[in-house]
């Protein structure tokens, strides 16, 4: 194949993507289908797919096929956001719903989970996980502890219904927060919660936030990595 007619392909392919005629979600042809269209081989069409995939035009789903790709959620780095918020600012549909929920002592397990460099913490807390959705596609799986000690009135809440980020963010102050980013690959329970297969490469968001010396809550905020970009503004030293 000649670099003109790989050009050529791609660029047809990306004309579509960025003139609307294949909006958001639409499903490409598979792979096959594509290749005799173009009348190329397979291989041919496998290398254009993946770089558009790489360029972020299109999704490459295991078992589900090609997808153009939605626009992607930006995360401010330094801020406390509402998760309902950067789905609507994306202009789909916010859901959420709670997994599980308990109020117990955090175990060795948890505190891993949740990045606490700690052995053992003694307050007792509410343990809860939970998945926020954008058009009905898991957006964010969250895992949180919020201290019953710091905030008493979190244990009469309905985290069913009331989003816990939001629900403290607007009920507790706070005056320190901790934020740890970094790339992962997701595995076991959390790839089956976000749909995605183990080995995807996701954004983990471990955010500790406390007020004085007493911690308020930790999480763990994870999201699919094709689907998100973290965003960070800086002003000048004086």
């Amino acid at each position: 194949m000649s670099e003109s007619l790989h050009t050529r392909i791609l660029e047809e392919i990306r004309s579509k993507i960025v003139d609307g005629e294949w909006p958001p979600g639409h499903q490409l042809d598979k792979e096959t289908e594509l290749a005799a269209q173009y009348g190329v081989s397979r291989m041919t069409m496998n290398k254009v797919l993946t770089e558009l995939s790489a360029n972020g035009f299109i999704t490459r789903r295991k078992r589900r096929g090609t997808f153009v790709a939605k626009a992607r959620a930006q995360s401010a780095v330094m801020e406390i956001n509402n998760i309902a918020d950067e789905v609507a600012a994306l202009g789909r549909r916010y859901d959420w719903k709670l997994l599980s929920q308990e109020t117990r002592t955090l175990g060795q397990n948890d505190l891993r989970v949740l990045g606490v460099r700690q052995a053992a913490l003694r307050d007792m807390a509410i343990y809860l996980q939970g998945v926020h959705y954008a058009d009905d596609e898991p957006f964010c799986l969250e895992t949180r502890a919020i201290n019953l000690t710091a905030v008493p009135d979190a244990a009469t809440v309905d985290f069913s219904h009331e989003l816990p980020g939001a629900w403290l963010l607007h009920s507790m102050p706070w005056s320190n927060v901790r934020h740890s980013v970094r790339a992962i690959n997701i595995s076991g329970r959390d790839a089956h919660q976000l749909r995605l297969p183990v080995g995807a490469a996701c954004l983990e968001i471990l955010r500790k936030t406390q007020i004085n010396d007493d911690w308020i809550t930790y999480a763990r905020l994870l999201y699919p990595g094709e689907a998100h970009q973290l965003t960070a503004e800086f002003g000048a030293r004086s």
